[in-house]
């Protein structure tokens, strides 16, 4: 791959002193080797790569590689060598890991200072259990507070967390601030996200004799139920609970029949509310409208879990007989107080209040979309526009200069995780990028500085960089730098030719790929527009493109070509609904078919109701995007609302949908 100019001075500067300056090859290869987990082959090629601009990464996956096996010698050495890049604190952050599996607290406890990302959750539930084990009865509340969260939020199992709950749980001499609940409710949350092993784990913590219960339960939840089983502990009683959220996976009905006839009046109220907001969750995610009627058996909505009380919202904006704003205070009110702060339940909140009518209700809710309203994100705009006013382009920063501009040239982390990028190791530009501008880091970036990396990027066409760190950005507010328009001839030309706006085509692809020409997906799709092979072969064929061949997917030409010609297919499938569309171009036609039957729904509360939450997010990234993009392509203000629409069934009296559509 070609680099660009700068990139190729940077090489040529870092290895200045080289006789002979190493290959890039060398370090793709080193970087192939360390993925095949090859030691052998790692070490042969190290001394072929001192000295190119990337040798910390070469170094890196030479030691970590063998970390199991490396002398504390070699990793001081290393640290020493590599001090202050991404690399040295990657490293740390492996070694702290590996540390505390091993229990070895002494040098846990002098190394974690020197550890600057601190983003590592399990490492940070090893440093809360060494602060711990040092303080005993004197370690503060907020010790078991945050080990909790932190527990609760990891999706697996890991020997962190699962670690320090522990000892702090069975801890009989310290403050005990952790309970038996704390496993048993891990253990619901685990299972209930079908992660029995997680579950498991927490279950052991709780009542180590009742594992061979919880096997039988997670093998079959029915069986279970139906046996023997006398409620006569806590134990057991949990473990009916967990029965039924098992069974609730699969047979819902049949869950929810059980709890209300039989186990329901023998569970403690926070338990029997916890299975109704398993219930009353997963018919949401089905569109059931027996969502309401599960939540409605729920005396006392603290006991559910923030996404239980999101899913309440979604059921009662898409009630059928209209929005039920009651419940959706109710649901926002009982949320966490981190969680209330969302924008998105920020704003349904306001809603609700609007429609209560009072003057106090209208204060307060004018109160809470003023808190949100700006043009930085979906609901944040449609606060804007409850409030009176338009989507505009705001007024641009005053433009990067010639010093801070020097300044960025000179970071050697940016350069490097540029010239990564540019030989192919995007993901490890990409972390080292991040690492560079990351602002919870010590000594990060200030805002000016945040503006002057992110032009960086645009200057070298490395649009993503570009864009997420313009983003980050609190009190400027860089639209150039945010929504970059490259190859603007061919979008908009391509646009205009086949009837499609300009601002929804570079709203797609700047969720799709942020402009990353080889952009690929886990499952396949290529290019910009993120084409599936099989999608292009069949595009090509009803826009006319002759003589197609899947390895064109990635020619910027043909590949803006068969995505806005499929884009433009789906969205007159979807009678011109843009957020149908956008959902259609993400999960398939198929499921928007299933999707917008129902009531006839704002589309802001048909998003929000998405039982997908990649495409959920999808669809209101690319319609906030598309209205940003109008505003700057125009020059005019824009609504969002506008764009929106409403969404409900399809018309029967016009013309059936394309079937074949991919």
């Amino acid at each position: 791959m070609k680099l660009p100019r700068i990139l190729t001075l940077i090489v040529a500067a870092a290895c200045a002193a080289c006789q002979a300056q190493p290959r890039d090859d060398t370090i793709l290869d080193m970087s192939q080797a360390f993925k095949q987990g090859n030691r052998q082959r790692l070490t042969q090629l190290l001394p072929a790569a001192r000295g190119h601009a990337l040798e910390p990464w070469a170094a890196y996956w030479e030691l970590r590689a063998r970390l199991d096996t490396a002398s504390a010698q070699e990793l001081q050495d290393f640290f020493t060598r590599y001090a202050g890049t991404y690399q040295e604190d990657r490293l740390r952050n492996d070694w702290l890991l590996l540390l505390g599996q091993r229990r070895d607290w002494t040098t846990f406890a002098a190394e974690h200072p020197k550890y600057r990302m601190n983003d590592d959750k399990e490492v940070r539930c090893y440093a809360l259990l060494v602060g711990h084990l040092r303080e005993g009865a004197n370690a503060p509340a907020s010790t078991s507070d945050e080990v909790r969260k932190l527990w609760f939020a990891q999706p697996r199992e890991d020997d962190g967390c699962t670690l320090a709950a522990s000892r702090l749980i069975g801890d009989v001499q310290g403050p005990k601030r952790m309970t038996a609940a704390d496993a048993w409710r891990k253990a619901r949350i685990s299972l209930e996200a079908n992660r029995p092993k997680a579950a498991g784990a927490a279950v052991e913590i709780a009542a180590p004799e009742a594992m061979g219960a919880f096997a039988d339960l997670n093998a079959a939840p029915a069986r279970f139920l139906t046996s023997r089983v006398t409620v006569a502990s806590k134990m057991r009683k949990e473990l009916i609970a967990l029965a039924l959220i098992k069974l609730a996976a699969t047979d819902a009905q049949g869950a929810a029949t059980q709890l209300d006839s039989k186990w329901g009046p023998q569970l403690s109220p926070e338990e029997r509310n916890w299975v109704w907001g398993v219930l009353g969750k997963q018919a949401a995610q089905r569109l059931s409208y027996d969502a309401l009627d599960y939540y409605g058996k729920v005396s006392r909505d603290g006991d559910l879990s923030d996404d239980m009380l999101a899913w309440k919202v979604r059921a009662a904006l898409r009630s059928p007989q209209g929005p039920q704003w009651p419940l959706v205070i109710q649901a926002v009110n009982a949320m966490s107080d981190e969680a209330k702060l969302e924008p998105a339940w920020v704003y349904w909140k306001a809603r609700a209040l609007l429609a209560q009518g009072s003057e106090q209700h209208r204060a307060d809710a004018q109160k809470m979309l003023q808190s949100i309203a700006s043009v930085r994100g979906f609901y944040e705009q449609l606060a804007l526009e409850e409030l009176g006013q338009k989507v505009s382009v705001p007024a641009r920063p005053a433009p990067v200069t010639a010093e801070e501009k020097e300044a960025t040239r000179l970071n050697p982390t940016l350069n490097r995780a540029l010239i990564a990028i540019a030989i192919g190791l995007r993901s490890e530009g990409v972390r080292e990028w991040n690492y560079a501008t990351n602002l919870h880091r010590n000594g990060g970036m200030s805002e000016r500085e945040l503006l002057a990396a992110a032009q960086f990027a645009c200057d070298q066409q490395v649009w993503d960089r570009c864009i997420n760190t313009s983003e980050r950005t609190k009190a400027e507010f860089d639209i150039d730098q945010r929504y970059p328009t490259p190859f603007r001839d061919s979008v908009v030309k391509r646009a205009k030719d086949i009837g499609l706006d300009a601002a929804y085509v570079y709203g797609l692809i700047r969720q799709e790929s942020r402009f990353i020409m080889d952009a690929r997906s886990g499952v396949g799709a290529s290019g910009l527009m993120q084409v599936m092979p099989a999608t292009a072969r069949w595009t090509a064929r009803k826009i006319g493109l002759a003589n197609f061949t899947a390895d064109q997917i990635t020619d910027r030409e043909t590949n803006i070509a068969i995505g806005t010609g499929y884009l433009k297919l789906v969205l007159d499938d979807f009678d011109g609904s843009m957020p149908l569309a956008a959902a259609a171009y993400n999960a398939g036609p198929g499921r928007p078919r299933n999707w917008r039957n129902g009531p006839v729904l704002e589309a802001a509360m048909w998003a929000e109701n998405v039982p997908f939450g990649e495409t959920r997010d999808y669809v209101k990234k690319v319609l906030a995007n598309t209205t940003m993009y109008a505003a700057l392509l125009s020059g005019q203000p824009q609504s969002l609302k506008a764009r929106l629409g409403t969404v409900g069934p399809r018309d029967a009296s016009r013309a059936e949908p394309n079937k074949d559509l991919p």
